[in-house]
């Protein structure tokens, strides 16, 4: 990410969806951030300013990848990779461990959420391997 306060700095516009290599889905971008908190020994990888996006498809291999198709797969990642991943209790709220049976029946528990994350108590910029906020995941009622 370029942090310039300069008028003659140039920045490329960079794209916010990306199709997976492996699946065809369309990912969101996601930051070198987060992906170092779910990667099994971060630090054998490289980045070195690409863009890299986040496949939520629970049926792709395919993790992470970049804009110049480096591609980092499940077997690569040390937490479940998706909301919706293959379980039939999958976690929901990466930040306090909810998980999606939990959060059906007690509604309390996304209240309990919503409040922790407006004193910013939450982490979903690390805890959450997408980067993204884990509201999105509850269940409505």
């Amino acid at each position: 990410m370029i942090d310039c306060c300069s008028s003659s700095c140039e920045t490329k516009s960079r794209p916010s969806k990306l199709d997976c290599p492996a699946c065809g889905e369309k990912c969101l971008s996601v930051t070198t951030k987060a992906m170092l908190h779910h990667i099994k020994q971060p630090w054998t990888y490289e980045f070195s300013g690409e863009q890299y996006f986040f496949c939520s498809n629970p049926s792709c291999d395919s993790v992470y990848f970049s804009s110049t198709n480096k591609v980092i797969y499940k077997p690569a990642i040390r937490t479940s990779h998706s909301d919706s991943a293959q379980t039939d209790d999958p976690l929901i709220c990466f930040c306090f461990g909810v998980n999606k049976s939990d959060a059906s029946v007690n509604k309390d528990i996304k209240a309990f959420v919503v409040k922790q994350t407006k004193a910013s108590m939450c982490s979903c910029e690390t805890a959450n391997p997408s980067g993204r906020c884990c509201l999105k995941n509850f269940p409505k009622f």
